[in-house]
């Protein structure tokens, strides 16, 4: 159904091939999954699939590339649009209607289709992907997570010989990522569809795989193989993996059940190393404030959530900030009972004077007729990093909104640094407040890496050279007349975050920080925040990357329906979650161990003679 015979792709000012000497083939009717470190090439490999490489990016491609028998080459996009069906990193740029119904209906429209067949296929994929109460609900009032679902449902109703996606569960919660996978298994094993999927969170799909074509690095040659044979080499690997390679087991386990299987004799050499939730008996470190650091304090050496472990930037001096100036949900009808109050920050001192990052009370915020967020109270505190979850659509971005000022309460109030953030002038507001939002692209304006930088350091009134000393660390490797849209969805994410990060804001919001990371990126991101954290920032992140709240945060902080449902120390809240716990979690309950980190520490601090680990 695909192939790619000896192709290599070298794209317009580039020295050298971004993928070359690709030999590939999909069957119909087979799930490839296509996984390596970001900047390797994949999302060029899907994109000649689609015809949108060469046709729209540009640049050279050699070798021959077909697909149901059609050759790219010859094959505009357009004339490939009944046979393949793509859904991008970025659902927003795929959207050419106002609604959900109208986009899902718009595909088949192009092609022809009958009135009736159109509506019998929309109401089947509202149905498949849970979009039916979102259906006339225009896409721009949408979450991030339920934008990605249309996405993927309006490519669905046209019903392509072939589905090529590119991180398709990136800005998906848990429950709703399940979803979508259950559906493309289906669509693989009972219609025959062919699909070829790009995705970092790796956690999430690889045991849906029946193959697994590796990029290990820029240029290398591709590897073809079972997801457990390619798992065994390949330089990017999900938590339960790492966990076989820590002890060794042979064939490594792709989903938690394997895993628990093999897991006895390792529950055992934990028992009497592993904790309560409360404090740790053996070299873990304190679980009650989670695997970072505790607020204001340096952050435990070690390995971050991958593979590798970055370096820890180094951080430019904070420029002083200027004196303050200014001051889908219905309501709740739960019983008193359930709508719980935010309690006091866990490990900050509770004390008349205590400095607060952040304070809200009492938040209601409506987005015209909907209450978005219902009697929200949370206080942050120095030094603390907390994970904001829930499903797509509970109210996490709202909240950060809130936070920086770009929505007014509608009841309550937010206070950061004792400022109103949105009655606030903004060359104030950006040296109390930063946001990273789910979207980089809202941040960045300028035609060069370059631009962005001068522009960030004249905001922020810091030191030329500033924000650019931040990319080189963050991004090594990225050259300053580089477009950032020319830049990878985690690398425009982190031009973003050293934008932000040049003003040295006291308290940090991020909102999907690990979308379109892979695990070394997302590790590098881990050092930095650990290191802002124990200087004293304050660290807010909206995230459904369950392992990245485990490796990172202090506590979570639960949404549904806009209300907070659960909040305490991370070890607490997400061992409790069916849905939020990480996979070590899952593997080793009923023990405690939230990150593989934690079980190499207490394994190598109890038998140092066995120092064990890749």
């Amino acid at each position: 159904m695909i192939r790619f015979e000896d192709v290599s792709v070298t794209y317009d000012g580039a020295a050298e091939p971004t993928v070359r000497h690709i030999e590939l083939t999909v069957p119909e009717g087979e799930l490839v999954l296509l996984v390596g470190p970001s900047g390797v090439g994949k999302s060029t490999l899907l994109g000649a699939v689609s015809g949108l490489v060469p046709h729209f990016t540009g640049g050279t491609l050699r070798g021959r590339v077909t697909v149901a028998g059609r050759d790219t080459r010859t094959h505009k996009p357009r004339e490939l649009a009944d046979v393949v069906g793509t859904v991008g990193q970025d659902p927003l740029s795929h959207f050419v209607t106002d609604t959900v119904e109208d986009e899902l209906a718009y595909g088949m429209e192009s092609l022809g289709l009958a009135p009736d067949v159109m509506r019998r296929r929309v109401e089947e994929t509202l149905d498949l992907l849970g979009l039916a109460d979102l259906r006339d609900r225009p896409i721009a009032t949408l979450s991030g997570g339920q934008q990605q679902r249309v996405a993927i449902g309006s490519v669905l109703t046209p019903h392509p010989e072939v589905l090529v996606l590119d991180e398709p569960t990136s800005a998906l919660d848990p429950a709703a990522a399940e979803e979508v996978l259950a559906v493309l298994q289906r669509l693989v094993h009972d219609l025959g569809t062919t699909v070829l999927m790009a995705e970092h969170r790796l956690e999430r799909v690889v045991q849906y795989a029946d193959r697994v074509a590796l990029l290990a690095s820029p240029g290398a040659p591709l590897m073809l193989g079972t997801p457990s044979e390619v798992m065994a080499v390949s330089p990017v690997y999900p938590p339960v993996v790492a966990l076989g390679r820590l002890d060794g087991w042979s064939p490594l386990p792709l989903t938690v059940r394997d895993a628990r299987r093999r897991a006895g004799a390792l529950r055992e050499r934990l028992e009497g190393l592993a904790y309560d939730g409360t404090g740790a008996t053996g070299a873990v470190p304190t679980p009650g404030t989670g695997p970072g650091p505790t607020p204001g304090t340096a952050p435990e050496p070690g390995p971050g959530p991958g593979p590798t472990c970055g370096t820890a930037p180094v951080l430019p001096p904070a420029p002083a900030p200027a004196s303050p100036t200014g001051d889908g949900v219905p309501p709740s009808r739960r019983p008193r009972l359930f709508r719980r109050r935010t309690p006091d920050t866990p490990g900050a001192p509770n004390t008349p004077g205590t400095p607060r990052a952040a304070v809200i009370e009492g938040l209601s915020v409506r987005r015209g007729r909907t209450e978005v967020l219902h009697d929200v109270n949370l206080t942050v505190a120095p030094g603390e990093t907390i994970a904001l979850m829930g499903r797509n659509g509970a109210g996490k971005s709202t909240l950060l909104s809130a936070l920086v000022g770009l929505v007014p309460p509608s009841a309550g109030s937010v206070r950061v640094g004792g400022l109103q953030p949105h009655r606030t002038a903004p060359g104030e507001l950006i040296r109390r407040v930063g946001l990273v939002p789910q979207e980089p692209r809202d941040l960045l304006y300028a035609d060069t890496v370059a631009g962005e930088c001068a522009a960030a350091d004249s905001d922020a009134g810091a030191e030329p050279g500033t924000c650019r000393a931040l990319v080189s660390e963050l991004l090594p490797g990225i050259e300053d007349g580089t477009h950032p849209r020319d830049l990878s969805e985690g690398q425009r994410l982190t031009l973003a975050l050293a934008v932000v990060l040049t003003a040295r804001p006291p308290l940090i919001l991020l909102d999907e920080p690990t979308r379109g990371l892979d695990y070394a990126a997302k590790s590098r991101l881990v050092t930095l925040l650990r290191t802002l954290a124990a200087e004293g920032h304050a660290i807010v992140l909206a995230t459904h990357d369950v392992e990245l709240a485990a490796e990172l945060s202090h506590r979570v902080v639960i949404l549904a329906d806009g209300e907070p449902v659960a909040d305490g120390p991370t070890a607490e809240v997400v061992v409790a979650s069916p849905s939020f716990a990480p996979q070590v979690t899952k593997v080793l309950s009923p023990q405690k161990w939230l990150t593989v980190s934690q079980v190499r520490e207490a394994l190598s601090a109890s038998e140092p003679t066995e120092g064990a680990i890749s």
